[in-house]
């Protein structure tokens, strides 16, 4: 009997949608407490019974597709050896295949319950075994023993389901997750054809590159971003995700490669840096060089200190903050007291990090020259931070304020409002009312601080609606009228803002409502009545389309020459 041929793993039951909703064949869910020496206990579906003879390490098991290393011995119910392993010198090396259905189906199933070093006897149902055609020294239907010790296992990963790929991971990596496309790889590697030929590989110290700049051929990349930290693998490679139906030619430090060749590369992730998209559109990138403490970072509206060296990116330094005897920078975050870009940045970083800006100009000094410390910043020019966040200060959150602290500070926010509405910032006009209003969205007010509170929300709610309204964000100008006539259901200036955003959006019925009922509060109100007229033009404008559309569609020329 040839080890190397034993198929495991048993077939998936499909006859119907209700057992497929079931425990899986192959699937083993222990929820009992785990076996001890000398104890039996019947596995899932499968009828398998495991007895525990010695227990192993760990609690990791392997899963399908694994390679696993193993001794076994099979016999009969009484007692007759059929197959063993022991009579080799060397364990031998069985790919786990839930999938398999040839016999012993069962086989795999038993090793992936089992944990390193450890050896347990199995009983299989003659289903689970060699089944009603038996084999040689197994007679037809007979239930079957397995004696089994796992000594070790590397799992392996198909890492494009077809294929192309093959990850046989030799050595597990840490939990500090896995590098994305953005991000800074550090990693070694040894790339051969089939024969053992080395097509190229990295210095020993390895190399570092962006995965989504790829390196050497397409297969490296691929297999990284499924890596974590300290992860040694094999891969084995197809030609379409090496050097193709072409291969290579001979340069520089790579060797020639054959047309259609499949290649055996030995990789180890050392380490990453990640890459972050700050604001989403690739123009301010921040490459974390080291990670912060803990999980809180700085966020809109904290004070912050930071040192930092700024250079152009031709390595000319044009400023530093908190380095030699320089002052480090503190600012408050979101409120353009520094450049966007260094300003964005920093509301997403941790205590204790360090990290390498790449800014835009967009996010920088735009397209005007300017003078700083030690150098002027041409127009155009892409910046480049090493930043240091030494400490940061948040904002206390509503919830950690009293009645006292919550106005005041809605009032701060609304006056901060006021300054960038009449500076045309609209877009932060509207942050800076919407946090005023959150301030106070909570909490037990009475009495004249109950006044104070409803007159802030109005105020807030109006004014976060003309900003609505300067952005054409019209939806959100009707939420907010909306929310002040929850409170005040003939605000005029509710009214009118919201009759405007529905004139725009066509809505000229619901525009109509509104106007009446603000004339109605406010009958001599001249920007109602202005607003009145535009309204009513709107809607002969309306009508003549409609007229037109209608004319269309009816006209001689449109009508069929059979239609009586």
């Amino acid at each position: 009997m040839d080890s190397s041929a034993i198929a495991l793993g048993a077939p998936r039951n499909s006859s119907s949608d209700d057992e497929e909703m079931e425990e899986e064949e192959g699937e083993v869910i222990e929820s009992a407490p785990p076996l001890q020496i000398g104890e039996e206990r019947v596995l899932g579906a499968l009828r398998i019974k495991k007895k525990m003879l010695k227990l192993g390490t760990g609690y990791e098991t392997p899963e399908h597709g694994a390679e696993a290393t193993v001794h076994y011995v099979g016999t009969l119910l009484d007692g007759k050896i059929f197959y063993s392993t022991r009579d080799k010198s060397e364990p031998v090396t069985l790919t786990l295949k839930v999938d398999e259905v040839r016999a012993p189906r069962g086989l795999g199933h038993c090793i992936m319950t089992m944990k390193k070093g450890e050896i347990a006897l199995f009983t299989l149902p003659a289903d689970q075994g060699y089944g009603a055609e038996g084999c040689d020294n197994v007679p037809p239907d007979s239930v079957i023993l397995f004696e089994i010790e796992l000594f070790s296992w590397i799992d392996v990963v198909d890492v494009r389901r077809d294929g192309g790929i093959i990850k046989k991971i030799i050595e597990k990596g840490d939990k500090n997750g896995k590098p994305s496309d953005l991000d800074e790889v550090l990693v070694r590697y040894q790339i051969e054809l089939l024969d053992g030929t080395v097509v190229t590989k990295s210095p020993d110290e390895g190399i570092e590159f962006c995965v989504n700049e790829g390196h050497i051929c397409p297969a490296l990349p691929l297999a990284i971003v499924t890596m974590r930290p300290g992860e040694k693998v094999k891969l084995i490679v197809q030609p379409q995700y090496g050097f193709g139906e072409e291969g290579r030619s001979s340069s520089g430090n790579i060797n020639v490669v054959p047309p259609n060749s499949v290649l055996n590369i030995d990789l180890v992730l050392v380490s990453y840096k990640p890459v972050i998209d700050v604001v989403g559109d690739s123009k301010v990138v921040k490459k974390i060089m080291r990670d912060g403490e803990g999980t809180s970072v700085a966020d809109d509206g904290a004070t912050v200190t930071v040192s930092y060296v700024a250079k152009l990116q031709d390595g000319t330094i044009f400023e530093r903050k908190g380095v030699g005897e320089e002052e480090p920078l503190v600012f408050v975050t979101d409120e353009e007291q520094v450049i966007t870009g260094l300003d964005k940045a920093a509301a997403t970083m941790k205590k204790g990090e360090k990290a390498v800006l790449t800014i835009s100009p967009e996010y920088g000094f735009g397209n005007v020259e300017v003078q700083r410390d030690l150098a002027k910043v041409p127009q155009c020019s892409t910046l480049i931070y090493e930043v240091e966040m030494l400490d940061f200060v948040k904002e206390k959150t509503p919830r950690e304020m009293n009645n006292e602290e919550k106005i005041e500070a809605a009032n701060r926010k609304k006056e901060e409002g006021n300054l960038l509405y009449k500076n045309q910032k609209y877009q932060r006009a509207a942050k800076k009312y919407s946090k005023a209003a959150e301030c106070i969205e909570n909490g037990k007010f009475e009495g004249d601080e109950e006044k104070q509170v409803k007159a802030l929300r109005v105020s807030c709610f109006l004014n976060g609606a003309a900003c609505s309204l300067k952005l054409k964000n019209f939806l959100e100008t009707t939420i907010l009228c909306s929310e002040v006539l929850d409170i005040e259901f003939q605000n005029v200036k509710a009214l009118y803002r919201r009759a405007q955003s529905y004139i725009e959006v066509g809505d000229l019925i619901s525009a109509e409502m509104d106007i009446k009922k603000a004339l109605e509060a406010d009958p001599e109100n001249r920007e109602v009545k202005s607003l009145y007229k535009t309204l009513k033009f709107a809607k002969a404008e309306s009508d003549r389309r409609d007229a037109k559309l209608y004319a269309n569609m009816f006209s001689p020329s449109k009508v069929s020459p059979h239609f009586p």
